[in-house]
């Protein structure tokens, strides 16, 4: 027996721990798992990771090294790094140490995390101190990127610094045996954030109960107010009153573009609010119930319960669960689902500050819903839909970013990606790892080039890495590429498509000969004209153009995403078409494309899905980019066949698809438009595979992917991928990455690193 009582021989090991261990309660879990098995030690934060010094008798330490990654918390995603002989110091008993930061930092950032069951519990309890107030949260819940100022993670360093904590919240927050031991936002109301109501008329209400009273009833009342969250400020409104809809997208302006709609957790899964709206399939379910809480595109039920403004011309809406306690009360309290869209300006980042809202939204918000809770930096909400049976990203944002992923590499040196001008991401990547920021938005305004200036410097902030040189789109307008010009470090073009295709061969690193099928908008591509509609042959790195959409001359250039009669007159004019439906003011665009003025040539595959829309006559102008391809998906019926697409060789030996036999179908007016529309998708899915086993009977490549904001679309996607594995191909999707440019960034890092 050893001098301290315990019997066997002691042993004693230093473990340091990385992942996702930081923000999510791992010391507290370390502290009572000690505890538990007897081991006597220490553990505390170094930049990121964790380091722990375990001493026990017997086989103890080893046994406490499994049970620290098999019964982590739900949250932590730990990794054992290293697992060393130590000197015992005879310690009697386990303590929680101060952070150090002195050590070469690992660091991962925790994205901001849903309302946790233990404190919605409490949020319910009239009993609890922390009755009804919006803020609470624990270490396994509650914001973390958008309050982080700097690492460590601890409150100093966070938007909550300004707020003392009261006694009772100090014991909590000291106590390694409580569920808030270092819970960083910790406060309640006696120490924390409070709310403020402010009507366009009318005094400003402080106290915070009255404040959430007067927000709903407000709603009831049929107004918009902007309510400020966890990574920004959202519109809401009654999302069955059509004339606070019509109000809202009158006054933002937003004539067409789907709005997203928050909905009361009711029901034993919480989603029996969502089922009375939409119908989520297994996969939509345990989506909106994720950890994350993201938006979820969700077909809708008939009758429509819900306004017809909030998804018009579409057969989904964009379902979601409350994620803060915020919320969770006025969802509660308003008793039916609310519109929740970003507040802000179309296109730009969500607004975070007070003033912001008052001085750009007046027009759209007549109330709001503050607090002083500071916001560091924007987030917002993420957005997924379910295709080919998996769930696939179209936005990251809060909860699911900054995103952080392995690479099937390691860098010499630090690297900055900074995405496209659309959907914009940007991404760090050093060593093996890569951390891709949340949705910054499209870069055509002042203050989305700010924030996305902001989140690069963030970024390298945060954890702690300088980058060395910037990799960015090869089209040189872009707002991403003129940054890269500009700041000083030496810069990569990378090609629109090939970033598309690399973000794809990143992501599953194990095929090493791709076949991917690039398809979108428009990207510059290495010949001058503007690619979409692309087959890509190789690997990241060393990308062959193996074949296309036959190209046509796009007249107005990039008017023409938002005027898609200008890309379905184009194709007619081309092919000598008539078209009854064409503008009557077409004659100078006419002219205009006959001399070849300002009429790029394309073979994008989005284009060719906008002529498609103008053809039926859903759409000729758009108001937000991609309405026509959306309206066409939803418009499609049945299971029939369109006509065959040649595809043959053309000049420069690229496999092509003709899509000229489309016009003349599109066009059948005794043909039901869903029909027609349902074909359009069926002749592209089967050129799609006519065109596959053409290049694979020259190249032999087996591993096909599909990739661009085309493959969004989950007839097309979910067409193709059934034809293709009927052939024998194995069909790759994104699954971590969105397809649409907002995986550019990625896409870049992985390109970029292979071409060095």
């Amino acid at each position: 027996m050893n001098n301290d009582g315990r019997s066997g021989i002691m042993t004693a090991r230093r473990l340091w721990l990385g992942g996702r261990v930081q923000g999510v309660g791992f010391r507290p879990f370390v502290y009572r798992l000690a505890g538990e098995l007897g081991i006597a030690g220490w553990v505390r934060n170094r930049a990121g990771r964790v380091e722990i010094h375990a001493e026990a008798a017997g086989d103890a330490v080893a046994r406490f090294a499994r049970e620290l990654i098999a019964r982590a918390p739900p949250l932590a995603q730990p990794a054992l790094l290293d697992d060393l002989p130590a000197d015992c110091e005879d310690r009697r008993g386990f303590e929680i140490r101060a952070s150090e930061a002195d050590a070469a930092p690992h660091i991962h950032v925790p994205p901001d995390y849903y309302a946790c069951d233990d404190c919605l519990r409490e949020l319910a309890d009239p009993r609890d101190r922390r009755h009804r107030y919006p803020f609470i949260n624990c270490t396994q819940c509650g914001p973390r990127y958008t309050l982080i100022t700097r690492l460590p993670y601890d409150r100093p360093n966070t938007t909550m610094a300004g707020f003392a904590l009261c006694p009772d919240c100090e014991h909590e927050y000291r106590n390694p045996g409580d569920r808030r031991f270092h819970a960083e936002p910790v406060a309640c109301p006696a120490c924390g954030p409070r709310l403020r109501f402010a009507a366009a008329r009318g005094a400003c209400i402080d106290d915070s109960e009255s404040a959430l009273q007067a927000t709903v009833a407000a709603l009831r009342a049929g107004r918009i107010v902007a309510v400020k969250g966890v990574g920004g400020y959202h519109l809401m409104c009654d999302a069955a009153n059509d004339a606070a809809v019509a109000r809202l997208r009158a006054a933002k302006p937003r004539p067409h573009k789907p709005l997203a709609v928050m909905f009361p957790r009711r029901g034993a899964d919480g989603l029996d609010a969502v089922r009375a709206a939409v119908a989520p399939g297994p996969a939509e379910a345990a989506l909106l119930i994720d950890p994350m809480r993201p938006i979820v595109l969700c077909a809708k039920r008939e009758p429509e319960t819900l306004s017809a403004g909030i998804a018009p011309s579409l057969s989904e809406i964009g379902a979601m669960l409350p994620y803060s306690p915020l919320h969770q009360l006025l969802l509660d309290d308003f008793g039916a689902p609310l519109v929740a869209t970003s507040a802000n300006v179309s296109g730009e980042p969500v607004l975070t500050d007070e003033h912001d809202i008052t001085a750009r939204l007046a027009p759209v918000a007549e109330a709001a819903l503050h607090h002083d809770r500071p916001i560091e930096r924007p987030a917002d909400d993420a957005v997924y839909r379910v295709i080919a049976g998996r769930p696939r990203p179209l936005r990251l944002g809060r909860g699911s970013a900054p995103l952080e992923l392995d690479l099937p590499f390691r860098l010499a040196a630090p690297l900055l990606a900074v995405g496209g001008h659309m959907k914009n991401t940007v991404a760090l990547a050093w060593e093996d790892r890569v951390v891709v920021s949340p949705h910054i938005g499209d870069l055509g305004s002042k203050r989305s080039q700010l924030v996305f200036e902001q989140v690069i410097a963030d970024l390298q902030a945060l954890y702690q890495v300088e980058a060395r040189s910037v990799v960015h789109d090869a089209h040189p307008g872009y707002a991403s590429s003129r940054y890269a010009s500009r700041c000083g470090l030496p810069a990569l073009a990378v090609l629109h498509h090939h970033a598309h295709a690399s973000a794809l061969a990143g992501e599953f690193p194990a095929v090493d000969a791709w076949l991917v099928f690039a398809w979108d908008g428009v990207g510059l591509g290495d010949d001058g004209s503007l690619w979409g509609g692309e087959a890509l042959a190789g690997r990241a790195g060393a990308w062959q153009r193996a074949g296309r959409l036959r190209p046509f001359f796009l007249p107005g250039g990039e008017k023409a995403g938002r005027e898609p009669w200008r890309s379905a007159a184009a194709l007619c004019w081309q092919t000598g078409t008539d078209w009854p439906g064409a503008p009557a003011d077409a004659a100078p665009a006419r002219e205009a494309w006959r001399r070849r003025l300002n009429c790029p040539q394309t073979s994008a595959a989005g284009r060719l899905f906008d002529a498609a829309a103008a053809l039926l006559g859903l759409v000729s102008h758009a108001s937000f980019e991609g309405q026509g391809p959306m309206q066409l998906e939803a418009a499609s019926r049945g299971t029939g066949a369109g006509p065959r697409l040649p595809v043959a060789r053309d000049g420069n030996g690229l496999w092509e698809i003709d899509w000229a036999p489309l016009l003349p179908y599109l066009l059948i007016d005794n043909l039901p438009r869903g029909e027609r529309a349902h074909g359009f998708h069926a002749s592209l899915a089967d050129a799609l595979l006519d065109q596959a086993v053409k290049i694979r009977h020259e190249r032999g490549v087996t591993a096909v992917g599909l990739s661009g904001g085309v493959f969004q679309n989950r007839l097309l996607s979910e067409l193709a991928a059934t034809r293709l594995r009927a052939e024998g191909f194995a069909v790759y999707l994104g699954e971590r990455i969105p397809a649409n440019d907002a995986g550019l960034s990625y896409g870049q890092i992985i390109e970029a690193a292979a071409r060095r």
